[in-house]
């Protein structure tokens, strides 16, 4: 691409048409992970992402789920290490916000701060963009909050949204499957069928992690294999074409 040549070298420089293709190159990176998704119901945040454990791995530990506080939780997909790092960061600014105003950090404020680092990551020399995008969700004083935060910079407020390999495939699913008034339950029966419908492995639960994080408890948990298997029979009852 004549046009291309040379604007993809350097993060700081605009192509003639106005584009940064190092970042869209870390979105791509993204769209190459596997699938992870948040749902808003009326009685909390659901966090799911599926994880492909190689032989041999010990992989009760999820990989791509973060607690980041009791209330709050991140789903993240692409470059994994990138994750990490800034989960580090995260938890860092709202441990000290907690310190400082004696009361827990709104979803929405971490979400801003978490845009606010990958932004300026698009605008200096000798660094390149992260190549991750971190669903946050939790419950706070606004009730339910869940947002998306991705390598550009942008963050979005969402009811449910899907991020990594197949995502637009998902998301039309969520399109035509969501409901606000959803319980905690129906919603990881609906986050484990999206899973099916992304993913190669079409039953079972081992490649699937889900947390919660309810609103009356206020308390990030990750949903146990026995009670995601039981969810998952009901998977395929409700959802049986994503289930074949």
């Amino acid at each position: 691409m004549p046009s291309q040549q040379g604007y993809d070298r350097a993060i700081t420089v605009f192509s003639p048409d106005g584009r940064l293709y190092q970042v869209e190159y870390a979105i791509e990176t993204v769209k190459r992970g596997t699938i992870a998704l948040g749902i808003k119901t009326k009685e909390g945040i659901i966090i799911a992402v599926e994880e492909k454990p190689r032989r041999l791995q010990i992989s009760e530990k999820p990989q791509k789920l973060f607690q980041v506080d009791h209330h709050m939780g991140i789903a993240a997909a692409g470059y994994i290490p990138d994750a990490r790092g800034q989960v580090n960061d995260i938890r860092f600014f709202s441990q000290s916000s907690k310190l400082v105003y004696d009361e827990p950090v709104d979803v929405g404020t971490v979400a801003k701060y978490a845009a606010d680092e990958f932004q300026h990551y698009t605008q200096y020399a000798g660094v390149r963009p992260m190549g991750v995008a971190l669903i946050i969700g939790g419950v706070d004083n606004n009730g339910n909050a869940l947002f998306l935060v991705d390598p550009s910079g942008t963050y979005v407020e969402y009811n449910a949204v899907a991020i990594g390999a197949n995502s637009d495939t998902v998301t039309e699913f969520l399109k035509k499957e969501y409901k606000p008034d959803i319980t905690i339950d129906e919603g990881i029966v609906l986050a484990i069928a999206a899973i099916y419908l992304a993913s190669e492995i079409k039953k079972g639960t081992k490649h699937i992690k889900i947390s919660q994080i309810r609103s009356d408890t206020k308390q990030f948990e990750i949903i146990t294999d026995e009670h995601l298997t039981k969810l998952a029979q009901s998977t395929a009852e409700k959802y049986p074409t994503e289930h074949k």
